[in-house]
């Protein structure tokens, strides 16, 4: 039996209001950045700043690099628009004073 020439991966990048997802096909030994590239992200969505930090498989940080496998989602996250310890925070802050706990 013969090994697949192409294997099936999707592509995924979350905006605020919706979720942009593609389906394609790459070839076996096809790396993270050659999915993207595929994928058309950036013809549909303008410029979608890629990198070394802001990609991964399944939740998981990748390099560009990585190979990848049958079924893999390949996921392009956006900046954080807030630091997450001061979002936590901010949220505390906001629940002490409606529950009338003053912080001093």
């Amino acid at each position: 039996m013969t090994e697949p020439a192409e294997i099936r991966v999707e592509v995924a990048f979350a905006l605020p209001d919706r979720q942009w997802r593609r389906v394609v096909r790459v070839p076996v030994g096809a790396r993270v950045i050659d999915a993207i590239l595929q994928s058309g992200i950036d013809d549909v969505l303008g410029e979608v700043p890629v990198g070394a930090h802001n990609v991964g498989v399944f939740s998981r940080p990748v390099r560009l690099d990585t190979l990848l496998r049958e079924g893999d989602r390949v996921e392009i996250y956006r900046p954080l628009s807030c630091d997450p310890k001061q979002a936590r925070r901010l949220r505390a802050k906001a629940q002490a004073s409606s529950q009338g706990v003053v912080n001093h």
